[in-house]
């Protein structure tokens, strides 16, 4: 068990006073958990099959469809009507020539009796049995509304926009993660150096952050993406450059601010090294300032890539994002089921972290800690 100093207990006790905070916390983990396991939520593939006594997990390993007794090498099609009944079968020959005929038999309960060699198999399918890339064939025009199979309806390439959700929540939200911390850390030494030191340090900076604050940064990301291709960690490396200068200009205030206090001065006298008194002294005092801009931060980071997807400079089109979901939701408005679920995902998703951070601000805010 993790023991938490008097200090940090009482900041958990300030997080947990903020009954709003405290549940959107709860809420915001279960949904961010559930999409961590977004294949065994929703997938084409089924979570466990037991073929002739053994068990398979093609959710997370390949298997041809000469396993469960095909003639293909490739990975076998689970939602093909000829492979199911051969794995429901035991792999019998008569699943090529009337596959929905056997399993209906199957389902009567009398096959058992009539062929020696039948070998009783089944499919455990996850709840949304879709993946974010499954195009289905719904027998009219796409997008469709919600139906009994698909719960949030269809989008205009027939495929699940729940499960799109799904997995677009989880890449929403790893994509802010990682460019939040890596930016916080850049920023907050950028800034801490500034506002230590000061001098001509903080000059040079200044001038610096001043010429690349200028630059077009979603111009910067169109040419790179075009030169480089679209991808998830190229969108995350260019976010966090453009991003970390945000938070330097207030961590170096704090810092300019704090480097004259007395205790910085009596640490300096005693012979700690300067980094020492950055990260230990002066930051904790900063984490206030700090922790009210990092859900800006986070935001920004989610809504960067939603904005990029809409206009088609973000994420390659196959991928579950968000923002696509918007511009396909702007494209059909006569499929109002696409803005609404885009609107309402955003909307839970944004305003459950904003309230986890005020939580967080409120927590290390020196005047109710020691109130």
């Amino acid at each position: 068990m993790i023991k938490l100093s008097p200090l940090n207990r009482r900041r958990l006790n300030n997080f947990k006073k903020n009954r709003r905070a405290v549940w959107s916390f709860w809420i915001f983990s279960l949904l961010f958990g559930l999409s961590l396991f977004a294949e065994f939520i929703a997938n084409d593939k089924p979570i466990l099959v037991s073929y002739r006594g053994e068990l398979f997990m093609p959710v997370t390993q390949f298997y041809p469809e000469t396993v469960f007794g095909g003639d293909f090498r490739t990975e076998a099609t689970y939602r093909d009507p000829e492979v199911q009944c051969l794995i429901r079968s035991g792999g019998l020959e008569i699943c090529f020539d009337d596959p929905e005929g056997t399993m209906a038999a199957i389902d009567a309960g009398d096959f058992w009796a009539q062929v020696a060699e039948f070998s009783p198999g089944w499919m455990l399918w996850p709840p949304v049995p879709y993946s974010y890339d499954t195009p289905n064939d719904l027998g009219r025009s796409a997008p469709s509304p919600p139906d009994a199979s698909h719960w949030l309806g269809t989008d205009d390439t027939t495929r699940d926009v729940l499960a799109r959700v799904i997995y677009g929540f989880r890449l929403s939200i790893v994509f802010a993660l990682v460019v939040t911390v890596f930016a916080s850390i850049i920023g907050i030494i950028a800034g801490a150096v500034q506002g230590y030191f000061g001098g001509w340090t903080d000059l040079l900076f200044q001038r610096f952050l001043e010429i690349f604050s200028a630059l077009p940064s979603l111009y910067v990301i169109i040419i790179m993406t075009a030169i480089l291709g679209r991808s998830f960690w190229l969108l995350a490396t260019l976010s966090i450059i453009f991003g970390w200068p945000a938070l330097t200009g207030l961590i170096r205030a704090e810092f300019f601010r704090a480097r004259n206090f007395e205790y910085v001065r009596a640490a300096e006298a005693l012979g700690v090294s300067n980094w020492t008194i950055m990260m230990r002294h002066i930051l904790p005092n900063a984490m206030v300032a700090t922790l009210t801009f990092l859900p800006f931060i986070v935001t920004g980071a989610i809504s960067t890539l939603a904005g990029l997807d809409f206009l088609g400079f973000g994420l390659p089109s196959s991928s579950p994002s968000l923002g696509e979901l918007t511009q396909q939701a702007k494209l059909n408005l006569q499929s109002p089921h696409l803005g609404f679920t885009a609107f309402f995902v955003f909307t839970i998703m944004l305003s459950l972290l904003v309230f986890i951070f005020e939580g967080v601000r409120d927590a290390f805010d020196p005047r109710k800690v020691f109130q």
